[in-house]
């Protein structure tokens, strides 16, 4: 009988243990009040380089036909590029495709059928010219010597870290602003920087018009590098003091 008291004392404990973190639960600080902003910030930069896709498409009545015009034609373009001052590691083979040309045939029953009347063989290059100047005459050439699909161009930058500090810049200053104002039309008093993140954006791929591609022009097509715009969106959280 000497050890009841014990026992009553221990479940007595057990069950205190619950309500005490139930109070601690109660007793604790409210999160604090805090504005949330986003922001933009934009920059421009002159693309000093240039990523063109090139293909030769080529079609036979077997694909050991096919496959031999093909090749013959792009070895000739990749030579060419190199005399152009292209990098071996300025270009790489983007896709290479086999594939059967069908064609649709009335059998003796009346019913369509489709038949194998030929092989089509594809290969496309992406180049990388880092001199913008060579561009022009670079697809002039590439055309001429057998490419004849392709043409979508992406102008980008070396180094385009300066342009995306000032675009960075700028939508801190607007998600400052912003919250500026969004803390004066509530009558309070904005606090310090508690969070900051930033989403980027690159430039979009500029696309040929396919007949400038396609066409055997006389002369080199002209090319327009324009301008990239960076933009960086920023989310910003600050305290709102009380």
């Amino acid at each position: 009988m000497a050890t009841l008291p014990v026992r009553l004392a221990a479940a007595g404990l057990l069950f205190a243990l619950p309500l005490a973190g139930t109070a601690a639960l109660a007793d604790g600080a409210a999160p604090p009040a805090v504005i949330n902003v986003s922001a933009d910030g934009d920059a421009t930069l002159v693309p000093d380089m240039a990523t063109v896709s090139l293909s030769v498409v080529s079609q036979a009545d077997d694909t050991a036909t096919a496959l031999s015009d093909n090749s013959a034609a792009m070895q000739k373009v990749i030579d060419a590029l190199k005399q152009n001052g292209i990098a071996d590691k300025d270009v790489q083979t983007s896709n290479f495709s086999v594939s059967p040309r069908y064609q649709q045939v009335k059998a003796d029953d009346g019913t369509m059928t489709s038949e194998i009347v030929g092989y089509e063989v594809q290969n496309g290059l992406n180049v990388r010219v880092r001199d913008l100047s060579k561009l022009s005459a670079v697809l002039d050439q590439a055309v001429k010597l057998g490419v004849n699909s392709g043409g979508g161009i992406s102008f980008s930058n070396s180094d385009p870290s300066a342009a995306e500090d000032e675009a960075r810049r700028e939508a801190v200053a607007n998600a400052l602003a912003k919250a500026e104002t969004l803390a004066e039309a509530a009558g309070v008093t904005l606090g310090k920087v508690m969070s900051i993140s930033e989403q980027s954006s690159m430039p979009q791929p500029m696309m040929m018009r396919a007949d400038v591609m396609m066409a055997k022009a006389e002369g080199a097509p002209p090319i327009a590098a324009g301008e990239n715009t960076y933009n960086i969106t920023v989310n910003m959280t600050l305290a709102i003091e009380q």
